[in-house]
């Protein structure tokens, strides 16, 4: 009889914390972003940050978006997947914004630093250059299936059909 008399205090408490917990699901992801934003955008430094994390949330968000099409689950899972989604986008955004700057300062910097003739400029190798000259290296050495074994192999191929 006194949970029939409780049912007013109860029900919209537990609706209370239902939401609160959605809200807490929701919006949890995006809570540590926060500081890290504003102190790039204090700093003008975006070096700590990683843009391949932000590429495998985006891809998770983005896979766990559609999947949501092919078998529904939880709205508030849904909802947090799009607000990562904005979230990785506004930190990319920033980072490049940041990066792109910097790059200029340093190249501007370079170029006076020429002209003065008094300081010698080090410039660091370019990661582009890198990754092609791995991955050149990676197809001359296994694109051709390892030289010589691969001939014997064909050699082999045509004994057993004479």
């Amino acid at each position: 009889m006194e949970a029939e008399g409780l049912d007013w205090l109860l029900v919209p408490l537990h609706q209370l914390v239902s939401w609160g917990a959605a809200a807490a699901m929701v919006f949890g992801g995006v809570v540590p972003y926060v500081p890290q934003y504003r102190d790039i955008r204090r700093t003008q430094n975006a070096d700590g940050f990683s843009t391949y994390v932000c590429l495998v949330l985006l891809v998770a968000n983005i896979l766990r978006i559609l999947f949501w099409f092919g078998r529904r689950f939880e709205s508030p899972l849904l909802w947090q997947s799009a607000i990562m989604i904005l979230t990785m986008l506004l930190m990319l955004k920033l980072c490049t914004e940041v990066r792109v700057a910097n790059e200029l300062n340093a190249r501007r910097r370079s170029f006076a630093a020429a002209d003065s003739k008094d300081e010698e400029v080090k410039v660091a190798p370019r990661r582009s250059f890198l990754v092609l000259r791995s991955l050149s290296m990676f197809f001359c050495v296994w694109g051709d299936g390892g030289g010589k074994g691969k001939r014997e192999g064909d050699r082999k191929r045509g004994e057993n059909f004479r």
